[in-house]
């Protein structure tokens, strides 16, 4: 008699559906699907907006100067991106010239980001710049007035679904560090490094209730 076979392993079978995706036109113009990188297990998420042409090429999120940044910025806060980070985008497919993601496309892509949300299970999700935000949370703009500010999912979304009981926190976007370099305090860098730690924080003693 014939073995039955392993199950597959979801997060597998979700990027092989990734990649087979033909939900909007990004499709048309990819090198790669770009899913997801770090621990699978992890507690914390971070969500970025989309895939530049590094991402593209390699098939990974943040890898190019913003991910080399957000690498530093990460290890300053106590955090290691592979082993205490899943990090993924809004989208999957590199928008042309790396614009920012229509509202179209980043409902086609919703279903995959829930997908990747139910199966992680992070307790945190770190929303990494103002698609994410706006994507996510359905908030535009303002996201240098809002970052650091804990956004508790069960007071603040309407329709809760898979973003029931996490806690959420918007994040200046590397790549506007980048454009902004300056690490004397009060300045974005300065208050990113902080912001991700509170994210640390609260994965290491999270509110009871």
């Amino acid at each position: 008699m014939t073995s039955p076979l392993p199950p597959r392993d979801p997060l597998q079978q979700l990027a092989r559906s990734c990649a087979a995706c033909r939900r909007c036109g990004l499709a048309a113009g990819r090198q790669q699907v770009v899913v997801s990188r770090g621990n699978p297990t992890a507690r914390l998420m971070l969500i970025g907006e989309g895939p530049g042409a590094q991402e593209d090429l390699a098939g990974l999120p943040f890898v190019g100067r913003s991910g080399q940044l957000l690498e530093q910025l990460l290890a300053a806060a106590g955090l290691d991106s592979q082993s205490d980070t899943y990090v993924c985008n809004v989208v999957k497919c590199r928008p042309p010239g790396n614009r920012k993601p229509t509202a179209a496309e980043m409902a086609a892509c919703r279903p995959w980001l829930e997908q990747q949300i139910a199966l992680v299970d992070p307790l945190v999700i770190g929303l990494v710049g103002a698609t994410a935000l706006e994507a996510v949370l359905g908030i535009r703009g303002g996201i240098t007035r809002l970052r650091g500010q804990w956004r508790a999912s069960d007071q603040d979304t309407p329709n809760l679904g898979v973003l029931r009981g996490r806690w959420l926190m918007p994040l200046l976007h590397p790549s506007y560090l980048l454009r902004n370099p300056s690490q004397a305090e009060g300045s974005p860098r300065w208050h990113t490094v902080r912001d991700l730690a509170e994210l640390r924080r609260r994965l290491i003693d999270p509110p009871l209730g």
